[in-house]
């Protein structure tokens, strides 16, 4: 209650009362899904509990909560139970992030596990490798007849990389919008808060990798984390 008066409550008092614990509300409603929603109803009892004690005190204010704040505060319930409910029902799905060489030499790797952490992933593995060359050319076979192929893979063992499993309801699709489109020059433009349009250099030097399937993911998760001798390879859609 601060400098507010249990006794003594004042209808400013109480309008600040009601301000707060509306503002505690929506910090408590916009947290639910990473606290879960057994925590959630227990802040909302103890809410209820403060508010009740504020109206023994104060009868006069009575038909003030009943009218007003009651219902303002079953919606509010309603709502968070809803979100709940809806968020609960989405299947959490891995894929597979690599910051590349460009990326963790740029200093980019904090800003971008930051990015990561703050869009709801959790990071399940992770691991900084250096590739070498016979490592690089399995794991991109498919483009071994491609022009482009010894630059691709000169620059992915020109340094270490950042590989990360990443876990959350939508994964694949929620990382491959969060790093935009694979060339950063037109990310700059069509998504500009995407960590290509940020980070990326160029076509190739993109800064990173998002798996575009749940079959790419498991291949991939396979290649660095749970790699077999059968020397399976991984395929790609994308560099």
């Amino acid at each position: 209650m601060g400098n507010l008066s249990w006794n003594i409550l004042s209808t400013r008092g109480l309008t600040q009362v009601i301000k707060m614990k509306r503002k505690q509300c929506y910090m408590i409603f916009n947290s639910c899904i990473d606290k879960g929603l057994n925590k959630i109803i227990v802040e909302a009892e103890s809410n209820i509990l403060h508010l009740c004690l504020v109206l023994q005190m104060n009868r006069q204010f009575i038909p003030f909560f009943t009218n007003i704040l009651l219902p303002f505060f079953l919606v509010s319930t309603l709502s968070l139970t809803n979100r709940c409910s809806v968020d609960s029902s989405i299947e959490s799905e891995r894929t597979l992030a690599i910051i590349k060489p460009d990326g963790v030499s740029g200093n980019h790797t904090n800003s971008i596990k930051e990015t990561i952490l703050n869009n709801g992933f959790k990071i399940t593995e992770e691991s900084f490798i250096q590739l070498d060359e016979d490592r690089v050319k399995s794991f991109y076979a498919e483009h071994s007849s491609r022009s482009f192929f010894p630059s691709l893979v000169q620059y992915m063992i020109s340094g270490p990389m950042l590989i990360m499993v990443l876990e959350k309801g939508n994964a694949i699709a929620d990382w491959r919008a969060l790093i935009g489109p694979t060339d950063p020059l037109k990310a700059k433009v069509t998504h500009p808060h995407s960590v290509r349009a940020i980070c990326g250099l160029d076509l190739q030097k993109n800064c990173v990798h998002g798996s575009d399937s749940p079959q790419s993911v498991a291949r991939e998760i396979s290649f660095f984390f749970e790699r077999t001798s059968s020397g399976h390879v991984s395929k790609h859609d994308e560099l």
